[in-house]
C-alpha cells in the first residue's frame, strides 16, 4: 500500500477508479487534501495539517475521532470473534440490545440490528407494512431517509429520485411542520408517518414546538405507525438522548445508526413497540441481515452509549450548542450579504448563506482556515455543523473566530463582484 504522504495523486486515482464528477467538484473547490488520522474534533491530513471537524462525518463521530475506549472496545472483540455465525447467540449483540431497550423512549424494546442508517430505514418501512397489513407511507418535503429504493421513495428531493422511478409506490409528501397537511392526508389506509425530529439534509430545519407530539397524537387516531428517523439527531447530538425526548414523544419504530458505531464499526438499528414485533412470531426470519448486529460492531456501538452516558455527551451537547448558537448568530448578524440565518439545536447547527452560490466560498474559505464544514444534501444554501460532543471550548472559539474570517473574505468578494457589475 502506497504512503499517502508520499502519494500527492489520490485525487486523480480516486476519480480514475471511483468518482469522476465528485473529483472535479472536489478539485474545483481545492479540497484535495488525504485524511490520515484523526483524534478528539481534529482530523489531521497527508501533511500532518490539522483541521477542525465540524462535519463530524455527517453526525458519525460524535464522541470525536479514536475515543480510546471505543478503540479498546474493538481490540477485545477482535480477539475474540468480530463477526457471528449466525447460528448460535452471540452475548454481545444481546447486551446492546437490551442497552437499547434501557435508554430508548418509553416501551421502546426490541431491536433489529442493521449496517447503516439506510438500512434500518428500509427495515422499519417493511416492518410497518408487516406489523399494520397497510402500504400507504406520508413523509415530508426536505426529507432525507437514505438513497435505497425504499428509503429513497419516502425521501423528498426529486433530484435523487427522479433517475431510479419508479420507486416503491404509495407515499404522500407533505410540509414538514405542519399539522394541518397531515392531517388531511392521514387515512386509514396509511401504514405510517415518518419524520425526522429536526431535518437534517433539509437545512437544519427545527419543527415547530408541538410539531412532534401532535404528529403522534394524528398517528394514532388513525392507527397509522410513527418512524422516528433519528439517524442523525440520536444519541444526544440535539442536547437530549434522543430528539424525540425534547417533546416526550414515544414513536413506534426508532431508526438509529451513525453515533452508534462510535466511528469505530458501521452499525444501525431500528428499536420497536411489543406491539409491532408481533410478526416476528409468525415468521421470526421474515427479515434478516448477515452482518447486522455482528458481535465486533455490537461490542463498540454498546460502549459507545455507556460513554455518551459516564462523560455526559448529552449535557455537553446542551451547553457547548447554548453557547455556540448565539455567537455564529453574532457572526452571521456582521455579514448579511453571507449568511441569513444560522438555527439549530444542541450541536446540530445550520447556517443558511444569504444568496445561491456563497455556500461553496464559504465552506472552502472555512477549509482554508482549517474547518471542515458540509452542505445539507437536500438544501445547497445551508452549510451545517455537526462537531464531535467531546470538541473543546477554545476549539468552539476557533471555528467562531474562523468563521468570522471566511465570512470577511467572501463578503469582501461579494462587494467586489458588486463593483465589477457596476463599473
Amino acid at each position: 500500500m502506497q504512503d499517502p504522504q508520499a502519494a500527492p495523486d489520490w485525487l486523480d486515482r480516486f476519480g480514475a477508479t471511483m468518482n469522476p464528477g465528485l473529483a472535479r467538484v472536489l478539485r474545483f473547490m481545492g479540497l484535495d487534501e488525504v485524511e490520515v488520522t484523526g483524534s478528539g474534533a481534529e482530523l489531521i491530513d497527508h501533511a500532518g495539517r490539522r483541521f477542525l471537524d465540524c462535519s463530524g462525518g455527517y453526525g458519525v463521530f460524535l464522541h470525536g475521532y479514536r475515543h480510546p475506549r471505543l478503540v479498546e472496545a474493538a481490540r477485545r472483540q477482535l480477539d475474540q470473534l468480530a463477526m457471528s455465525s449466525r447460528v448460535l447467540l452471540n452475548p454481545r449483540t444481546i447486551e446492546l440490545a437490551e442497552l437499547l431497550a434501557e435508554v430508548a423512549p418509553g416501551d421502546l424494546q426490541y431491536s433489529f440490528f442493521t449496517n447503516s442508517g439506510t438500512e434500518s430505514v428500509e427495515a422499519a418501512l417493511k416492518f410497518a407494512r408487516a406489523a399494520t397489513g397497510r402500504s400507504r407511507f406520508i413523509s415530508t418535503w426536505g426529507a432525507f431517509h437514505g438513497k435505497s429504493m425504499g428509503a429513497l421513495a419516502v425521501s423528498g428531493r426529486a433530484l435523487y429520485q427522479d433517475p431510479f422511478r419508479p420507486l416503491i409506490g404509495d407515499v404522500t409528501h407533505v410540509a414538514y411542520g405542519s399539522l394541518e397537511e397531515l392531517a388531511s392526508t392521514l387515512a386509514d389506509d396509511v401504514a405510517a408517518v415518518i419524520l425526522e425530529p429536526i431535518q437534517g439534509e433539509g437545512g437544519v430545519i427545527v419543527p415547530p414546538p408541538g410539531y412532534l407530539a401532535g404528529a403522534r397524537r394524528l398517528t394514532e387516531q388513525h392507527g397509522a405507525l410513527l418512524i422516528a428517523d433519528e439517524v442523525q439527531t440520536g444519541l444526544g447530538r440535539t442536547g437530549d438522548l434522543f430528539a424525540v425526548n425534547h417533546e416526550h414523544v414515544v414513536p413506534d419504530l426508532l431508526c438509529l445508526s451513525k453515533a452508534l458505531s462510535g466511528g469505530i464499526v458501521p452499525v444501525g438499528a431500528v428499536i420497536g413497540r411489543p406491539g409491532v414485533w408481533e410478526f416476528f412470531s409468525e415468521a421470526p426470519l421474515i427479515h434478516t441481515s448477515t452482518f447486522g448486529g455482528n458481535p465486533l460492531a455490537t461490542a463498540v456501538a454498546a460502549e459507545a452509549i455507556r460513554v455518551v452516558r459516564e462523560e455526559d455527551l448529552v449535557g455537553q451537547a446542551r451547553a457547548k450548542g447554548a453557547w455556540l448558537l448565539p455567537a455564529l448568530q453574532e457572526v452571521a448578524r456582521r455579514y448579511p450579504t453571507v449568511l441569513r440565518e444560522v438555527r439549530g439545536r444542541g450541536l446540530m447547527i445550520g447556517m443558511e448563506t444569504a444568496t445561491a452560490g456563497v455556500g461553496g466560498a464559504l465552506m472552502s474559505e472555512l477549509f482554508h482556515r482549517g474547518v471542515v464544514a458540509v452542505y445539507t444534501y437536500n438544501n445547497e444554501r445551508v452549510l451545517r455543523l455537526l462537531p464531535p460532543l467531546v470538541i473543546r471550548p477554545d476549539q468552539l472559539e476557533q471555528v467562531v473566530e474562523r468563521l468570522d474570517q471566511a465570512a470577511r473574505a467572501v463578503a469582501a468578494m461579494h462587494l467586489e463582484e458588486v463593483g465589477h457589475a457596476a463599473r
